[in-house]
């Protein structure tokens, strides 16, 4: 798995509306769309010039959404599944095989992944920073896998900060409601130099409880506390940047034991909490537009308590370098090296014990990119490829294709092939899982006695592979509107699957069977869709975004993985077929602001979770310049609705509940 590395110079343009005070309303749609972005290339690109499909999160789009966090900002991009189990649990995938451990998304935040090779996916709940602290969100639909290594198989997710520069002064911001009980953020930027700028960030948090599908609390009230630094420094073509954070979170759930037959001595309602850290180097040298080197190196912690049902300790050291370079006239060379070392340990409990209990594991990689000019200003073909070896499958090579067509400065057109894989986890090769009660699949239903079963990893896993084909089509209408086409078919191999074997007599009274489960990779899939955007504004105080998206998914797998498991084998009835967006951002003054959001997500038939409508809005009113009053409103056109179900931790399913909250944001 390679480890982002963003160019420290490359951050958005003007046009992009990064600055605190800079209202988008104020541009076109043209010089929106010269956004740059450097997470397709790992070097600044305008947005009109990749050839992926990429959709941009300015810091504009989060304040006027009123999204507290990472995951619920992330539903305004087309193609992302983002589906809230409890107060503090997200399931986020791109173009399907959702679940709480998304296994084909790589996550990155200012170069540092957070993708945990122990569960094959994110832990979104420590993914935390200052909300107006974010520059934007680069989200990569589709394999990346030839630039970030493997796991960025269906897409990649890029959470880049503002520098310290753009981050001077003193902010305050507190408020609280019904659903968002109470919030409190600061942070101050200063300098040490005229050459060294700082900041420095605290905020807390707490959130409510949500409720069962008959009413009762789940007990996964969220309280958390976090804080961090950044400190930038240039001297002439060097810049350093030293950056860090620490967290704290006391979070719970409401345990299902009706399914568990190991449970009955266990209380329902369960307490923990999740603490962790990270520090971040790196060093850019920029010989010229076309030319640099960058060096980057982290190390991260974090540990997760829930006892007695799930309990880790986790950290990382990463080393990333990386160099690019122009070739002749028409060759652009981008080439690194990454190294990463992670180690963890896990405490066993009547649920999931490990063997060893503790590893260490390695991974190395190495890739090239090439962008060769075949057209000037024209016509562009990239190729290159990443080479990777991990601790559980050996070699795994990762190429990528791509062409880029540019008739004119309103149209352009892509075309790209990749390769990409997943390679395994911990929790695949060498543990072992009681899963409780499996008397309500089909095949079971007619069986007198209980019936649990033990899903047993092995080391004979192998990677799961993909073979990607995606078209892609922008157009700039006018100078007020646009709109961005992609469609994709996905090719899948070796995926996840399950062989049962011959039922055991279990111990104890009363009587029941074990069924062991061993994970194979003897599934596929074919997986096909588009996704669309546009981008509109009627008047220059109002503007208008939606996005639509449709996907298809084939499953073949074993009969039993599709009752058993949504991450695979039952995928196809996981994943919305269609997902609807619409925002509206009105001006009525420079002190007033109206924001609405509409939201439409197709039934989860996995679940039996029915397709819902929902709408947030936004209202702000500046009664200074460096002072905001805002009221927001979540979720308004029903009290209460379904998203997901918890599929790994044993929990109660719950509904997400409507919430209105207020609060005041101060800038000196």
């Amino acid at each position: 798995m390679a480890i982002a590395t963003l160019s420290f110079s490359s951050y958005i343009s003007h046009a992009a509306g990064t600055r605190e005070s800079g209202p988008l309303l104020d541009l076109t749609i043209e010089e929106l769309m010269k956004v740059e972005v450097t997470s397709v290339s790992r070097r600044s690109q305008k947005l009109t010039e990749v050839a992926s499909a990429v959709f941009v999160i300015t810091q504009d789009d989060i304040r006027r959404s009123g999204a507290t966090n990472i995951p619920d900002a992330l539903r305004m991009a087309p193609g992302v599944q983002v589906e809230r189990s409890s107060t503090d649990k997200w399931a986020v995938s791109i173009r399907g095989f959702n679940g709480l451990y998304a296994n084909k998304l790589q996550v990155l935040m200012d170069g540092r992944s957070v993708y945990s090779p122990l569960f094959s996916g994110v832990l979104w709940e420590q993914q935390d920073t200052l909300m107006e602290d974010i520059e934007r969100i680069e989200v990569i639909r589709g394999p990346a896998a030839s630039v970030w290594g493997s796991n960025a198989v269906d897409g990649v997710i890029n959470i880049i900060t503002k520098k310290a520069a753009d981050t001077q002064g003193s902010l305050l911001t507190a408020g609280g409601g019904s659903f968002e009980r109470g919030f409190v953020s600061g942070r101050y930027g200063g300098r040490i130099n005229a050459e060294t700028p700082f900041r420095v960030y605290a905020k807390g948090f707490t959130r409510d409880h949500t409720q069962s599908l008959i009413g009762e609390s789940t007990n996964d009230q969220w309280h958390s506390a976090r804080g961090g630094f950044r400190v930038d420094h240039l001297r002439g073509i060097d810049q350093f940047t030293l950056q860090g954070d620490m967290f704290l979170n006391f979070d719970g759930n409401a345990l299902d034991r009706d399914g568990l037959s190991l449970a009955s001595n266990l209380q329902r309602n369960l307490r923990g909490h999740q603490e962790g850290g990270n520090i971040r180097f790196r060093w850019d040298r920029t010989y010229s537009e076309q030319s640099a080197i960058m060096l980057q190196t982290y190390y991260d912690r974090n540990r997760f308590l829930l006892f007695p049902i799930a309990s880790s300790d986790s950290e990382s050291f990463d080393v990333d370098f990386q160099h690019r370079f122009p070739l002749f006239d028409r060759h652009s060379i981008t080439w690194g090296s990454n190294y990463r070392l992670y180690h963890n340990k896990v405490w066993n409990n009547p649920f999931v014990t490990f063997s060893p209990q503790a590893q260490t594991n390695h991974l190395i990689s190495t890739f090239v990119r090439d962008d060769v000019t075949l057209i000037p200003d024209r016509l562009v073909f990239t190729v290159g490829s990443r080479f990777e070896h991990n601790d559980f499958t050996g070699w795994e090579i990762q190429p990528n294709a791509r062409l880029m067509w540019t008739p004119n400065s309103e149209n352009s057109i892509w075309a790209a092939v990749s390769r990409a894989v997943r390679t395994p986890s911990r929790s695949e090769n060498d543990f072992l899982l009681n899963t409780g009660l499996i008397n309500d699949l089909p095949r079971f239903s007619s069986i007198p006695f209980a019936i649990t079963s033990q899903v047993h990893g092995t080391s004979q896993f192998k990677s799961e592979k993909m073979i990607a084909y995606e078209l892609g089509y922008r157009r700039q209408l006018t100078s007020q509107a646009s709109i961005d086409m992609t469609g994709f078919i996905n090719d899948f191999d070796q995926l996840r699957d399950i062989n049962l074997g011959n039922l055991v007599p279990g111990t104890g009274v009363p009587l029941r069977f074990i069924a062991p489960l061993t994970l194979n990779n003897n599934a596929s899939a074919l997986t096909y869709g588009f996704e669309t955007s546009v981008d509109w504004k009627p008047r220059h105080n109002w503007r208008l975004q939606g996005s639509y998206s449709f996907l298809k998914m084939h499953m073949r797998s074993n009969d039993l993985l599709q009752e058993f498991d949504p991450t695979t084998g039952g995928a196809d009835k996981i994943s919305p077929h269609h997902r609807f967006s619409l925002r509206s951002n009105y001006d009525f003054s420079e002190k007033l602001q109206l924001n609405l959001w509409l939201r439409y997500v197709s039934p989860i038939t996995f679940y039996n979770i029915p397709g819902y409508v929902t709408m947030d809005a936004k209202l702000l009113y500046k009664i200074k310049p460096n002072t905001e009053l805002f009221v927001v409103g979540q979720n308004l056109f029903s009290q209460h609705h379904r998203e997901f179900v918890p599929d790994t931790i044993p929990t109660i399913p719950t509904v997400i509940p409507q919430g209105i909250y207020g609060g005041v944001s101060w800038r000196f």
